[in-house]
């Protein structure tokens, strides 16, 4: 891991107690180009990690309150007439920035998602025919309350899979409570956050991340776990191209954390379930036996041999 990465972990661990996994994941994919999906019920801290991580990276900061009446317009922007130069004038909307966090994104209309999620997808927005580029980096941190929470709709699959990663804060335990209660009893931690690092230094980073190297076995084995999803009689939707993409590129981000300048199994198999669970979608016997994403996927993780143990059954043989 690079100086600069390791300092903005420190600071990111300063506000988010007991969730070292999350915190490593969300920077990873940051690192690796992505956007974040933060699936939680409200008051577990999903906000504060975003504007830490923007206050670390010294990033340009947005937040929008998505509602059932929030229009693309408020993503992309606007065009309207000036009276004083009786031209046309752009008007920003919330994504011309460099890290936006979208608060509650399963409560808005399908339109206002699609905008936000072309966003994501193209790096620019298009109002009247003009093209404007979004800035580089462009990160998008979205919230959404669990599917069945009133007032929310699913988000669809095809959008879903423009996240790099969907994770969770969930519950802390006893101990992470009391040092949150403690450490907010008299100043919030966030005001304390430094910014450790400029917005051309984390270009460099996640250029470096981008150099880390994946060798042809950790290809295959990326491959024979996209086959054995297609073929798992519990899913009735696989990993996508996309997916099997992502995870390659999130397994580059986990090992460049980790101090390596190469992908080893262990970073694909930790990147797999936040990478691929909201990709799939699970057969109706399988939901009628109880059988939940994560532990399909760990599954598949565990049948799918690695290449090291490939390898070694192969000396055996001989």
């Amino acid at each position: 891991m690079s100086f600069t990465a390791a300092k903005i972990e420190q600071q990111l661990k300063r506000v988010i107690i007991g969730k070292d996994d999350v915190i490593d994941f969300t920077l990873a994919a940051i690192l690796a180009g992505g956007h974040v999906l933060l699936e939680d019920m409200p008051g577990t801290g999903k906000t504060t990690l975003a504007l830490a991580v923007s206050r670390s990276l010294g990033l340009d900061f947005k937040r929008i309150q998505l509602t059932p009446d929030t229009v693309a317009s408020d993503i992309t922007g606007y065009s309207a007439f000036d009276s004083r130069t009786h031209e046309f004038r752009f008007h920003h909307g919330a994504a011309m920035t460099d890290l936006l966090l979208a608060d509650e994104l399963n409560r808005t209309s399908g339109k206002t998602q699609a905008a936000l999620l072309e966003a994501m997808e193209e790096g620019s927005i298009t109002v009247d025919g003009i093209t404007h580029k979004l800035p580089e980096p462009f990160c998008v941190i979205a919230t959404q309350n669990p599917s069945g929470t009133a007032g929310t709709s699913e988000i669809p699959l095809s959008q879903l899979d423009r996240f790099m990663v969907k994770l969770s804060l969930g519950r802390v335990d006893k101990a992470a409570l009391r040092q949150i209660l403690t450490d907010r009893s008299g100043s919030d931690p966030l005001e304390s956050v430094e910014q450790v690092c400029s917005k051309s230094e984390l270009l460099k980073v996640m250029g470096e991340c981008r150099q880390v190297y994946l060798s042809d076995a950790i290809y295959d084995y990326v491959c024979e776990l996209w086959q054995a999803a297609e073929s798992c009689g519990s899913l009735k939707h696989g990993i996508s191209p996309r997916g099997a993409l992502a995870l390659c590129k999130m397994a580059k981000a986990a090992a460049y954390l980790g101090g390596r300048d190469h992908v080893v199994p262990s970073d694909i198999r930790s990147c797999f379930v936040p990478v691929c669970a909201h990709r799939v979608i699970i057969s109706p016997e399988a939901r009628l036996r109880g059988e939940g994403v994560g532990e399909i996927l760990e599954k598949l993780l565990d049948e799918v041999k690695t290449p090291e143990s490939r390898a070694l059954s192969g000396k055996r043989a001989k």
